[in-house]
């Protein structure tokens, strides 16, 4: 018996096999760590990687590992947060001006784009600035600024498809607005979304680091990825591991989102 061999997608494989490592590694440090993240020891003061400490102290004699576990969730829980609050709002509002049209599409895209004209870390450090630091605050901020991305690009989808013979076919059977919108454009929707879900995700990630690293993020007492980052730029001379395992865990896990959400995309475009 015969059959079509599937082409390997070695963009889903790799993807999968980073982002499940990145994301076991810090669902570990959600539940256990080592030692205490901000436990400090005169003795342990920039020493190198060994047995006891794999990823070696910093210059206050802090555990690199059990920093990073905890960094690295800090940093994932924000980029999720603010991915869900940007994507949901994002999705209904692109969806409802993509279907409907009309002037009130004309003028929310209008701000849309007057948002998207300005990089959303200098609006989001704008708005810190003003309503001060915090996670609740970053996730706030970085969250209303990451809706006028995704309206627009789900809106874009809906255009594409609200006078398709298929949708067509439903108004005349009488099938409500929300069913159309919701059960026959948006599952087409999905390759396309897929790619700006992997996007917005690392652009979050990014963008909490950014604003840690600048000393604007999260509380100095809640160890994150930027914090991090920031506090071994002065040694990262002397004390390299320091900057580079924290940076490591940021570029394994966009890297691994990235390939995942390209592969996901090819996947669903081949019909899985």
């Amino acid at each position: 018996m015969s059959g079509v061999k599937k082409r390997i997608n070695w963009y889903f494989a790799a993807g999968g096999v980073l982002t499940t490592l990145t994301v076991a590694y810090i669902l570990l440090g959600m539940v256990w760590t080592p030692y205490d993240p901000g436990a400090l020891s005169a003795a342990d003061r920039g020493a190198p990687p060994s047995l006891a400490h794999p990823f070696g102290c910093d210059h206050m004699g802090r555990d690199i590992f059990s920093r990073t576990l905890q960094g690295a969730g800090t940093t994932l829980t924000i980029a999720l947060a603010v991915l869900v609050i940007g994507c949901v709002a994002g999705l209904v509002l692109g969806a409802l001006c993509g279907y409907y049209g009309g002037v009130v599409d004309g003028a929310v895209m209008r701000l849309c784009d007057a948002v998207a004209a300005f990089p959303s870390i200098l609006l989001a450090l704008v708005v810190i600035a003003v309503i001060g630091p915090g996670k609740y605050n970053i996730i706030a901020a970085l969250g209303v600024l990451f809706i006028p991305s995704f309206a627009r690009l789900v809106r874009g989808e809906f255009v594409k498809y609200r006078d398709r013979d298929f949708v067509q076919a439903a108004r005349l059977m009488g099938v409500s607005h929300g069913r159309i919108i919701f059960v026959h454009i948006l599952p087409n929707t999905w390759p396309v979304l897929l790619s700006g879900l992997a996007i917005g995700f690392n652009n979050a990630v990014l963008a909490e680091a950014s604003m840690s690293y600048l000393g604007i993020g999260v509380s100095p007492q809640e160890a994150s990825l930027g914090q991090m980052l920031s506090e071994a730029q002065s040694y990262m001379l002397t004390t390299p591991w320091t900057m580079f395992f924290p940076a490591l865990v940021v570029v394994v896990l966009i890297l691994g989102v990235s390939l995942l959400g390209e592969g996901l995309r090819e996947r669903m475009g081949d019909g899985l």
